[in-house]
């Protein structure tokens, strides 16, 4: 994967694209979840990297992109925008962890036409029809209840919460663990902030398959995306001995699942 820089008014964002160079190949953007990095996929660049053009990045406020002002899902998915534009991709295929689900999901709202299919990992979906009042204002205050805990213990739970092999953890722990505790309330604030400000339910007439962990118990998201498939008629694929960060804990059975899906579109 060749790291490059986008310079933008904001801050600069780091991204790296491999793969295939076959002009005719589909392209696959790995976008990732909160206080993680580019590096939860790279058993997944690894898997479908001699298939497929790869884009992956730092989102802002993360990783290398840590350096970054006024995030909203808004400027993400411009970023976004400008990256294929910059690497000659047309339409794309959007895969989503947590956090990345939110930008894949505003994404596929503003550019329908530019998403070949979304894949959902264990994220969750827009509008408030979802949540419950209680639900958001939980959500709106995971910022300030997560400010409570002392760094060391932050960082240890988010890494624990997400995850269940070791493998898992160090990966989410080498990412969280490079943001300052400011820096993780902070992202935790934007992020659901973001959340909740889109109140109304959406339907993508492109492809879309959800994924969970078996053992994803992080807030209600086995609840959420049970309702998101059976309001929308997606796909739901449970990934087995897997937590939050279902693609990184079983990778095996993951990447299987997302091969069947892009065999489709």
């Amino acid at each position: 994967m060749e790291e490059k820089i986008l310079h933008t008014e904001n801050g600069d964002i780091y991204y790296w694209v491999g793969g295939s160079k076959n002009i005719d190949t589909k392209c696959i953007v790995f976008v990732h979840g909160m206080t993680a990095d580019q590096s939860m996929f790279e058993k997944q660049v690894d898997h479908f990297s001699n298939e497929f053009k790869i884009i992956t990045l730092d989102l802002p406020l993360h990783g290398k992109s840590c350096h970054y002002k006024d995030f909203t899902f808004s400027n993400i998915v411009e970023v976004l925008k400008n990256i294929l534009a910059l690497e000659n991709v047309s339409k794309v295929i959007l895969v989503g962890q947590s956090l990345g689900g939110y930008v894949c999901q505003e994404f596929g709202i503003r550019y329908p036409k530019k998403v070949k299919g979304f894949v959902g990992i264990d994220t969750t979906p827009f509008g408030h029809y979802y949540y419950s009042k209680w639900e958001k204002f939980i959500l709106s205050k995971i910022g300030l209840l997560s400010s409570m805990f002392p760094y060391k213990t932050l960082i240890n739970s988010i890494s624990k919460g997400a995850t269940r092999t070791d493998y898992a953890f160090d990966n989410m722990y080498s990412a969280v663990s490079k943001l300052s505790k400011d820096e993780i309330i902070n992202i935790m604030n934007l992020a659901y902030k973001e959340l909740l400000k889109r109140t109304e339910t959406v339907h993508f007439n492109f492809p879309v398959l959800l994924v969970m962990g078996e053992k994803d118990n992080t807030g209600n998201v086995k609840k959420y995306n049970s309702k998101w498939s059976t309001q929308n008629g997606y796909q739901l694929v449970v990934i087995s001995d897997a937590a939050h960060n279902s693609n990184v804990d079983n990778y095996n059975e993951f990447n299987n699942v997302l091969a069947d899906f892009l065999s489709q579109l």
